[in-house]
């Protein structure tokens, strides 16, 4: 015989384990009945009493169930939209929904009213009219991909304009946080208080503050770094998203979320607009059928390739033609950033006498030019081959590139990003301080077409082109892009300017190859005792799915799940991850992996 009935809560406890995804059922008490999809409240489990959150709610009997204790904050930190993403999200990562649910919440317990925007908006025009229109008017557009490589500042304020007029949220999502500060400093310029700047660099008072305030009081303009993307903002009537494809746009450590994907998934549950901001998308997002507005004319500033089989063999860094026109720059005042590929001062040095690598004798790694490792911190002493006590370095690093500058134009005239030298030197973490330049150079654009990995070529081109755009436009200044193969088609769409061509081309040829976007990649990481592993992982193996491994290195075993579709194999994979972390092992699920 039924019980009586009353308001059941489908609860998800705070527990990162699949175990608890599908939650359990609560009676919600009298005093409790406000609750909502996406309260945090407090739960009795076995002994204890955890936070949770709150899936659904229902009628049905009540009479065998536990009530809850207690809700937590003023409001729910998710909604169903937000709670379909977050599913997805959990499923597509191979992760526990708890951990996704818990990426929606404020760090602290949401609270309070938040600040109320007070800045007039100013009227600006779009330069994409229909998708500006639609988001303020809360109808979808398909995504957009919208071609420019800046000032961002000033395009996401046109973008945004009629969204905020009307009184919508609008969410942009930058790739580090100074990127976001700088961004957020720039619109603030343009709507005053109504621009929220949220990161996790905040202090989590303040990052509370931000989710509050978005949460109650529409017409924000928040910019913010990738974490926002699972924040629910209110609900933003639109997504910008500044260069989708740079590796600071996917988490490292499981779950190894992507905002581009995150994004895309919301603007189709909660019926949002989403553009996609840079001068090279990403073959993914090409493939998913963005609409491509490009302009007519350059996107990027002008670039020349530098023969490097024209020198002569003396083993420098930099070629001839490239120290001239660096000379000649510095020469009429102009500033020059140089880029190089590899931090440190070069990836390797070779014994001159017998020409074996120089290797650590202890722990046979390859050290730099110093007299101990750094890896162990033995000293290093003469080669271990030959006796020999003169190396050379192989390859350009940060240091060596400096060295040679120092000697061939002059010591006070070099130094790195941020010295206020006339010729600065950084790699690509020091893309976003470099000051516009007369003249950029690229030292070994070939190290990165040739790196081990699939998505070599479009990697290149989308950081030679960040690197090109640090040249200010004007006649006379450019930017060297050294190479020994300047007929590589990557290098001719640095020279043409415009990238989508080249794009539709590797897609398609992806799609031959049955690589990753027109297939799906997992990447398994297991450290510990991994005897058994791969009888586990057969069971994945099916007609359109492979699994590849395992491979070993560094104290990991590794696999890779690779299919046109590979959705059966991501829900095995919870029930074998778990089990896996339960018997001790340390697993990392890297699904999409940018390194391959």
């Amino acid at each position: 015989m039924n019980g009586p009935a009353g308001p059941i809560a489908q609860v998800v406890p705070d527990l990162p384990t699949f175990a608890v995804d599908d939650g359990f059922a609560y009676r919600i008490p009298e005093d409790l009945v406000a609750l909502e999809v996406g309260s945090i409240v407090r739960i009795p489990l076995g002994s204890r009493r955890i936070r949770g959150y709150v899936a659904s709610i229902r009628s049905g009997d009540t009479s065998f169930l536990k009530p809850i204790v207690s809700v937590s904050g003023d409001q729910p930190v998710f909604d169903d939209g937000l709670l379909q993403t977050l599913r997805w999200a959990a499923l597509h990562y191979v992760a526990p929904l708890s951990v996704l649910l818990g990426r929606a919440a404020p760090p602290n317990l949401p609270r309070g009213k938040g600040k109320t925007a007070k800045s007039t908006i100013p009227k600006l025009s779009s330069p994409l009219p229909e998708v500006s229109a639609s988001a303020a008017g809360g109808a979808r557009v398909r995504p957009t991909c919208y071609i420019s490589d800046g000032p961002y500042a000033t395009v996401i304020a046109d973008i945004a304009n009629e969204p905020l007029r009307s009184d919508k949220n609008v969410a942009v999502v930058a790739p580090t946080v100074d990127e976001a500060k700088d961004l957020a400093h720039r619109l603030a310029a343009i709507y005053g208080d109504r621009v929220k700047y949220a990161s996790s660099a905040l202090a989590a008072k303040e990052a509370t503050k931000v989710w509050v305030a978005t949460m109650r009081h529409p017409g924000f303009l928040v910019v913010g770094t990738p974490e926002i993307a699972l924040w629910p903002l209110g609900g933003p009537a639109m997504w910008i998203v500044v260069e989708e494809g740079r590796r600071a746009m996917k988490s490292k450590q499981t779950p190894t979320l992507q905002v581009r994907d995150l994004v895309r998934r919301r603007a189709l549950v909660e019926r949002t607009s989403v553009v996609f901001l840079g001068p090279v998308p990403t073959l993914d997002t090409l493939a998913k059928g963005a609409a491509v507005v490009e302009p007519p004319g350059r996107v990027w500033p002008l670039v020349e390739l530098v023969d490097r089989r024209e020198d002569s063999p003396v083993g420098r860094s930099l070629s001839s033609r490239t120290v001239q026109a660096i000379r000649q720059v510095v020469k009429r005042g102009g500033q020059v950033f140089v880029f190089v590929s590899r931090r440190g001062y070069a990836p390797a040095f070779r014994c001159v006498r017998c020409r074996e690598l120089r290797r650590c004798p202890e722990c046979s790694s390859g050290p730099d030019r110093g007299d101990s490792c750094k890896r162990c911190g033995a000293s290093l002493g003469p080669c271990v081959e030959c006796g020999g006590r003169r190396f050379e370095p192989l390859g350009a690093g940060m240091g060596r590139v400096a060295d040679e500058l120092q000697k061939q134009i002059s010591p006070d005239q070099v130094g790195a990003v941020g010295s206020g030298r006339q010729i600065v030197v950084g790699s690509e973490r020091d893309l976003p301080y470099v000051p516009e330049t007369a003249l950029t150079v690229a030292v070994d654009a070939d190290s990165l077409l040739m790196a081990p990995n699939y998505r070599a070529e479009d990697d290149a081109v989308r950081l030679l082109v960040r690197v090109a755009s640090t040249v200010a436009r004007g006649t006379g200044r450019r930017c060297l892009v050294q190479t020994g193969q300047p007929e590589h088609r990557a290098l001719e769409v640095l020279r043409s300017g415009h990238s989508i061509e080249f794009l539709n081309t590797l897609n398609r040829e992806r799609e031959r190859d049955h690589l990753p976007p027109a297939a799906s990649l997992i990447a398994i990481e297991v450290s510990g005792d991994t005897t058994s592993q791969s009888d586990d992982l057969e069971v994945l193996a099916d007609d359109g799915v492979q699994v590849h491994g395992p491979e070993t290195g560094g104290g990991r075993t590794r696999w890779f799940i690779q299919g046109d579709s590979i959705q059966g194999s991501r829900v095995q994979l919870r029930t074998i991850v778990q089990r896996w972390r339960d018997s001790g092992l340390k697993v990392r699920i890297d699904a999409d992996p940018i390194d391959l």
